[in-house]
């Protein structure tokens, strides 16, 4: 792809992104629930409630909590085991920790309600017979901090963890990839064909100008968000 400039070969380490969440260099951090899953929560949840929900490279994602007190069971992954523990601490929800006997070095962090369960690790190390399969998932800020690179692998893991009739809710974001280096990596929607197409029905939901004065640091003039919502057929 030449539509994505120079960022095919970029490559952040998880060593790098360690670092972000330890001096907390964290811009992609949402305090507020994301509007996108606000407004279209319902084409996720199709109707059906007690689903277990998958949120991919999770970070502190506030919504783990509000989707979990819903009544849904909410399943993350993330490398910074600081990300997850300032997760538990700021919604004041005690938890538990134990080892992932299949993944050497990973560690469990589960909520004692038990609807919450993080995953400290790399998201590679995960495959259905250690987290099951998911109804649903909402990756906002994965696909696109996933090196290029990695992308085929990511999505082939995440197909894997789909359930029958599940939806995964996905926002990208699109910008002059020239400009900026990423991440968050522009993914456009061609790529997104070529990597789900065969697996599901892909609907873009919304576009949504999400330009900052970040965005104008980073030297762009054009910032978007695109939601799309991928639905795996029975």
């Amino acid at each position: 792809g030449s539509d994505v400039g120079s960022q095919k070969d970029r490559v952040v380490t998880e060593e790098e992104w360690l670092q972000k969440w330890e001096k907390g260099n964290i811009g992609f951090h949402k305090e507020q629930r994301h509007p996108l899953l606000q407004k279209h929560l319902d084409v996720l949840l199709n109707g059906r409630s007690g689903l277990r929900i998958f949120f991919p490279l999770c970070g502190k994602a506030v919504e783990m909590k509000w989707l979990a007190d819903m009544g849904h069971s909410v399943v993350g992954v993330e490398v910074s085991e600081q990300a997850l523990q300032e997760f538990f601490a700021e919604h004041n929800l005690p938890y538990c920790e134990e080892p992932v006997p299949e993944i050497s070095g990973a560690k469990k962090l589960q909520s004692t309600s038990g609807n919450i369960s993080l995953y400290c690790c790399s998201i590679y190390d995960l495959s259905s017979s250690i987290v099951g399969k998911f109804d649903g998932v909402w990756d906002r800020g994965a696909l696109v901090a996933v090196n290029p690179c990695d992308r085929q692998r990511y999505v082939s893991l995440m197909i894997t963890l789909m359930e029958k009739n599940s939806s995964y809710l996905l926002v990208t974001v699109s910008y002059d990839p020239n400009k900026h280096k990423g991440p968050p990596f522009y993914v456009p929607e061609s790529e997104i064909k070529s990597l789900f197409g065969n697996h599901c029905e892909i609907k873009c939901l919304q576009k949504v100008d999400d330009f900052s004065d970040i965005h104008r640091k980073w030297g762009l003039d054009y910032f978007l968000e695109v939601l799309y919502i991928l639905k795996f057929g029975a």
